[in-house]
């Protein structure tokens, strides 16, 4: 499937890491997430429910990254991962939790990891 809906750069506010500072004072999280899925139907037909709505997606990954603090990102990215493949239309998602602000004592641009996930067929 070469059918993708791609949202970058989503900026949500979270408590992720393993440090307490983290947890109590929290950070900016930057999230891409890459889903696949047939968008033949949608694009036939100009009907939002024959696609993913990608502002519910947006909501979807905000909720997991401002909710429940992780000592992972890789958690984070995962918990977003499959929440997303819930949807049954999806065949696949990838998923990249950004933490610019991470606790490293050194200059760099970011740090993320991503997870990929595939619905397995029956």
């Amino acid at each position: 499937m070469s059918d993708r809906i791609t949202l970058t750069g989503l900026r949500v506010f979270g408590r992720h890491g393993v440090f307490d500072h983290e947890k109590r004072d929290g950070q900016e999280f930057v999230v891409d997430i890459v889903v696949w899925l047939d968008l033949g139907p949608a694009a036939a037909s100009d009907d939002l429910t024959k696609t993913l709505h990608y502002g519910e997606l947006a909501e979807l990954a905000a909720g997991i990254v401002a909710g429940e603090p992780y000592d992972l990102i890789e958690s984070v990215a995962g918990k977003i991962a499959d929440e997303v493949l819930r949807d049954e239309r999806l065949t696949a998602v990838e998923v990249t939790v950004h933490k610019p602000s991470a606790p490293i004592p050194l200059n760099f641009d970011d740090v993320a990891v991503t997870v990929f996930s595939e619905r397995r067929r029956q």
